[in-house]
């Protein structure tokens, strides 16, 4: 099996060239190197480079005893039951990424992530589902599968808990790669943004450092154990001067609505952002954007 490196991961095209102009081709050639020297090399995340070096560390492909429909298995999209949804996301939602869903409130964000696990669970894959706000009840979830054909097992395949502080969703994150099974599919963190908000006497500096932490685990669970993770978000208001940078309540000309936690958690190259946009209580708009966004 080809050690291409560029053939076995999803990387940056800025990460991609980086690495063709000094001379990496192959996981061997990495042999020996650190992610702290490739970073300062290469001049990207120190996160970035921790998982190229990880992934070259990898056995060199799947066991010959794994069956090729459970390979294809693990490289599908999933269409969720919105139209509107899997139009704005190209088809669906790619195994292995993140998807950050926001909206103001009543739009129907959670109804969308619960969507998801459904689809998960119905294709016998485990299900992580964490709820920091209150906002998703085990008997939501139990509606949720009242017609589907998962209804007499999910309880089976969904793992269900509250993490309401921040610290609560710090250990969660430094312990996600161990509680990842051969059978875990989806991770849903709803109302991410929560935590933080708890918090908010907390310092730049070390928000910035947290966001970061989430990043590079989000970035090893989807690129290293493929897998899926959805979050959702609350819209927070930014104020824009007039010619588009940065504003206050003195010089702001106008205010749009943002996800509260901005992009810096997100994995390059693996992300998307769903934004919602209610016009009525049954119409309204969605739209995507790549992780190279920054708000």
């Amino acid at each position: 099996m080809s050690r291409n490196i560029l053939l076995h991961l999803t990387l940056p095209s800025s990460t991609q060239l980086a690495l063709r102009r000094a001379g990496y081709e192959t996981f061997d050639d990495l042999s020996g190197t650190s992610a702290e020297a490739l970073s300062k090399e290469l001049g990207i995340d120190i996160s970035d480079s921790q998982f190229i070096i990880t992934a070259s560390q990898r056995p060199p492909g799947p066991p010959l005893s794994q069956s090729l429909a459970s390979l294809i298995s693990r490289l599908q999209i999933f269409p969720c039951s919105y139209a509107a949804v899997n139009t704005a996301l190209g088809g669906g939602l790619p195994r292995g990424h993140i998807l950050e869903i926001s909206g103001p409130p009543g739009s129907f964000k959670e109804t969308l992530a619960l969507d998801y696990a459904r689809i998960f669970v119905e294709a016998n894959e485990e299900v992580i589902f964490i709820d920091t706000q209150n906002m998703t009840s085990l008997a939501t979830i139990k509606k949720t599968f009242y017609n589907s054909s998962a209804a007499d097992g999910y309880q089976d395949l969904v793992r269900y808990t509250h993490l309401h502080t921040l610290p609560d969703l710090m250990i969660f994150i430094h312990n996600l790669l161990s509680e990842i099974h051969a059978t875990t599919g989806l991770l849903v963190l709803n109302s991410i943004s929560f935590p933080f908000l708890s918090h908010p006497d907390i310092q730049s500096s070390k928000r910035t450092a947290l966001l970061e932490k989430i990043h590079q685990v989000f970035l090893q669970a989807s690129a290293l154990n493929n897998l899926t993770i959805i979050t959702t978000s609350q819209m927070s208001t930014k104020l824009l001067n007039a010619d588009g940078s940065p504003g206050n309540f003195e010089t702001g000309a106008k205010a749009v609505m943002v996800p509260q936690l901005g992009s810096t958690y997100l994995p390059s190259g693996r992300s998307y952002r769903l934004v919602i946009v209610p016009e009525s209580r049954t119409t309204g708009q969605d739209k995507v954007y790549l992780d190279s966004i920054r708000c």
